[in-house]
């Protein structure tokens, strides 16, 4: 199968351009990039399927070039943006790219045996050497301010008087499309793949590629994704305040494996599709699975593992299930290390208590009428004599004394009666 009508058949298509693409690609061997804008620390899930297409490239046996905006992300893309955005200085761009670039790294093939082994690149290596009469001579010429006006990024903010939009930003077109200009001539990069929010400003690219070199040489495509969005419209990503990190440090496996399973019913056959790799045959499988019994959730289970194993590694996603399976009573709630309880049971009822409550030992019926889980103390001896209550995944009964040596990490208690009801009792 093509690559086009792989991403076709996958719904991620949204648009090219450029004149015969698929006999283009019909070659192996075509170099192609994406940019990704530092604009903080880690990627997000909403970069994930403009890498997944990087991705797809490289499977077909393309090369793709994952182009870090140091230059660019110096000024700030103005797409998609109803504010101007707050610029960050070389410093804190350079540590972003140094971070970002981690994520990538796990996800395309950067190894030089490989003929189409992914490439690395930052724009500030060529931008920040360009003079600004050179930048408006050779680059600048080329642009139509009224056509530039008529972009719905520059109309949408021209439109809020407050607000507006600076030269800065403005001028931001200029320089994505001298990136492509610039790959063009020293990469052979021939086409540029992007989210849909993205494609004026490849066209603009294009052109200045169809403009500054010969014919014959001067060929380019452009190749867009639809952006990552739930059934209602809400996107996802770090703007719309709701972002799930690609890089462990800013989501947890744990957590990225929770905010998979629990993906809407309505938008978990399309995730399927456009996120993982699954075959066809798969996909349909779980569909219909989906479909004759949705609250076994077997396609979002699938869909969680498939991606923590492509993000994070198949130990991670182990663990992380592991993690999942013990706020149900599956697995040793003292194997799990302090920030994973701490994410598992963060949602949980829990009460703060001194050290010194329990630093000279405590009996597990008056721990339990500190909670919850009991009315009485009646109560508390009934549950624990029946068997009832948990005290850190293991069961207890009326004359067990707790003392801090139960603590988990020095400063956690977690009592359970019966499968569901936890409390979690801090001790500060």
């Amino acid at each position: 199968m093509s690559l086009l009508a792989e991403l076709e058949w996958r719904g991620l298509l949204h648009q090219t351009a450029g004149p015969n693409l698929s006999a283009h690609l019909s070659t192996p061997g075509r170099v192609g990039y994406c940019g990704f804008d530092p604009t903080a620390d880690s990627l997000t899930v909403g970069n994930f399927i403009a890498i997944k297409l990087l991705m797809h490239w490289q499977r077909a046996g393309h090369t793709p070039i994952a182009l870090m905006g140091g230059g660019t992300g110096l000024i700030g893309d103005p797409s998609g943006k109803d504010s101007e955005r707050q610029l960050l200085d070389a410093d804190q761009v350079r540590a972003n790219i140094a971070s970002q670039r981690r994520a990538l790294e796990r996800l395309l093939d950067f190894d030089p045996k490989r003929p189409n082994a992914a490439r690395l690149l930052n724009n500030d290596d060529w931008l920040s050497s360009i003079g600004y009469i050179e930048m408006l001579r050779d680059v600048g010429k080329y642009f139509s301010v009224n056509a530039m006006l008529q972009r719905d990024s520059v109309r949408e903010r021209l439109q809020q008087r407050e607000q507006g939009i600076s030269y800065t930003e403005f001028s931001y077109v200029l320089l994505q499309a001298y990136d492509f200009l610039h790959l063009r001539q020293t990469h052979g990069c021939t086409v540029q793949l992007a989210g849909s929010d993205q494609y004026g400003n490849i066209v603009a690219g294009m052109d200045l590629i169809r403009r500054k070199l010969p014919e014959g040489q001067n060929d380019s495509y452009a190749v867009t994704n639809k952006l990552l969005v739930r059934a209602d419209g809400q996107k996802i990503g770090k703007s719309a305040g709701n972002a799930v990190w690609l890089n462990p440090d800013r989501t947890s496996p744990f957590k990225f494996y929770q905010f998979w399973l629990n993906t809407d019913d309505a938008d978990i056959i399309r995730f399927l599709h456009w996120l993982t790799f699954m075959p066809r045959e798969e996909i349909t499988a779980l569909a219909a699975a989906h479909e004759q019994a949705p609250h076994q959730r077997t396609a979002h289970r699938a869909l969680a593992q498939h991606l923590t194993d492509l993000v994070h590694g198949e130990t991670a996603r182990i663990s992380a299930e592991y993690a999942a399976g013990v706020l149900f009573g599956r697995g040793d709630v003292r194997a799990l290390d302090a920030q994973t309880l701490r994410e598992v049971f963060a949602d949980i009822p829990h009460s703060e208590h001194s050290h010194e409550h329990i630093a000279g030992g405590m009996d597990s019926v008056t721990l339990l009428t500190q909670t919850p889980l009991a009315q009485s103390r009646r109560e508390a001896r009934e549950f624990l004599s029946n068997g009832a209550i948990t005290l850190n995944g293991e069961r207890i009964t009326p004359d067990r004394q707790i003392t801090s040596a139960d603590l988990l990490h020095g400063d956690t208690l977690l009592l359970r009666r019966g499968k569901k009801h936890w409390h979690a009792l801090m001790y500060r």
